[in-house]
């Protein structure tokens, strides 16, 4: 990788940090511009769908990431249809495959579920309640490392811990809150900022506790999702952590507004800095963004881009669009990170969100749970039950918990029956002003019962303290 000084003019914004409030220059791609390449990229994504109305490619990388760009672009899922036919829009197609017992196939990873939050929630699906058997958070929540807290699948792939961390902050719920703890958020961002390499970016693998590893070049593409997982946890734009990502950002902008990738400059790379800047409140317009040719990361995404035909180039030698970068360089382009909340639809009688309501009797379903005792051991899991109704207890959750992927996150709950106060889990008991509350969703924390009502796809967060 080729590195460039950083420009005087952002040396010294970086250096009183004042990357945020720089008297900036003129931008290069003008309002109008960036309007045209919206309407022209979103017609292009249209083109993708199939004839039965799906996204979704088999093998290979998916053209579901669509859903994140045209909502960042002001496309509602549902109004996207295949010849007119709203009986095969594209949100009730991609919410019928997820839901699919057959999805994502016999060898799943723990990206599938992370780019699917992503995903869902941008369509306007909520991807704790895609169905009375599919809730997306869960079926992630049994990927986290016990062994590795922080760490989403094998933590040799960071980039599963970065995507994890961008779902889990970046999904909120439908009436736009924090949908996990903050104590999830924190456990994973520490994660992220610890394989934070030298100089200011991060790479695709993991660098933890490695000098050598730390101090390689980092890779244009991660840094931008890394620092925008940061962000999306609650991370502010002038904490260190963020300031090095740009930093090394702005030292590897090229005169014409590329960055200097592994593999050369190309629509992906510069997608995933400007979304990470984007999620950050950093513009990627701005002064240290600016080459001294007057080039931006954005002016170079709109080169790339066909007109009218509204796809985008991977290369600028390519002759025809890459649909993957077509998502990259259009959420970018719109302004988003790597998801967007749906936008509400044009398609009469179109709720803005679809989510299933209760549990289904005898169908079995997953919860995801945090358990924090206050000591800074987080536990979390996916609890699997099969309801009897079409709501479920804490009782049951906890009762079935036993057996959750990961183990041990309930080893035991006190009263083993009954409708109750629970007075101890994991052998803490209350004691004083300390006692065990619940939080449905990020929710008001109340006493835990075993009784309380838990719904289809609440996230269930325990905690000890006062």
């Amino acid at each position: 990788m080729t590195r460039r000084p950083v420009p005087a003019l952002a040396a010294a914004a970086l250096a009183t940090g004042a990357l945020l409030c720089t008297a900036l220059p003129a931008q290069a791609a003008t309002a109008g511009q960036i309007a045209t390449s919206k309407t022209n990229g979103t017609a292009y994504l249209k083109t993708l769908q199939a004839a039965d109305g799906s996204y979704v490619t088999t093998g290979g990388l998916s053209n579901e990431w669509a859903f994140s760009a045209l909502a960042a672009a002001g496309t509602a899922a549902v109004d996207v249809t295949p010849g007119g036919d709203a009986t095969k829009n594209a949100r009730t197609v991609y919410r019928s495959q997820l839901a699919a017992t057959t999805w994502p196939g016999a060898s799943p990873v723990v990206t599938d579920y992370e780019r699917a939050v992503l995903n869902s929630y941008a369509a306007g699906i909520d991807p704790a309640r895609i169905g009375p058997g599919r809730n997306l958070v869960a079926d992630l929540a049994a990927y986290w490392q016990s062994a590795e807290p922080g760490y989403w699948g094998p933590s040799a792939n960071f980039n599963g811990t970065v995507f994890g961390l961008l779902a889990l902050g970046g999904a909120r719920t439908q009436a736009g809150g924090q949908r996990v703890p903050q104590a999830l958020l924190d456990a994973t961002a520490a994660a992220v900022r610890a394989n934070q390499h030298t100089d200011g970016g991060w790479n695709y693998s993991k660098a933890a506790g490695d000098p050598t590893e730390l101090a390689k070049t980092s890779d244009i593409d991660m840094t931008g999702a890394a620092m925008a997982s940061l962000c999306a946890a609650g991370v502010p734009n002038t904490d260190s952590a963020i300031t090095s990502a740009a930093g090394f950002l702005s030292a590897n902008l090229n005169a014409n507004g590329s960055f200097a990738a592994m593999w050369g400059p190309n629509t992906d790379s510069n997608g995933w800095a400007v979304s990470g800047l984007n999620a950050c409140g950093i513009d990627p317009q701005g002064a240290a963004f600016t080459s001294g040719s007057g080039k931006t990361p954005v002016d170079y995404l709109i080169s790339l881009q066909f007109n009218p035909g509204g796809g985008f180039k991977y290369q600028s030698t390519d002759t025809t669009p890459s649909a993957y970068a077509s998502a990259d360089g259009l959420r970018a382009v719109a302004g988003a990170g790597f998801t967007a909340a749906p936008p509400a639809p044009t398609t009469t009688g179109a709720p803005t969100w679809v989510a299933t309501s209760a549990f289904s009797a005898g169908t079995a379903a997953r919860i995801a749970l945090t358990v924090d005792d206050g000591t800074g051991s987080l536990k979390v899991c996916a609890v699997t039950l099969t309801p009897t109704g079409s709501t479920t207890t804490l009782g049951a959750v906890l009762d079935a918990a036993a057996t959750a992927t990961p183990s041990g996150c309930v080893t035991s709950v006190t009263p083993a029956t009954g409708t109750g106060t629970v007075t101890a889990v994991n052998g803490t008991a209350n004691a004083g002003a300390n006692s065990w509350k619940v939080r449905l969703d990020n929710g008001t924390a109340t006493a835990a019962t075993r009784a309380t009502t838990v719904n289809v796809g609440d996230t269930v967060a325990l905690n000890y303290g006062s």
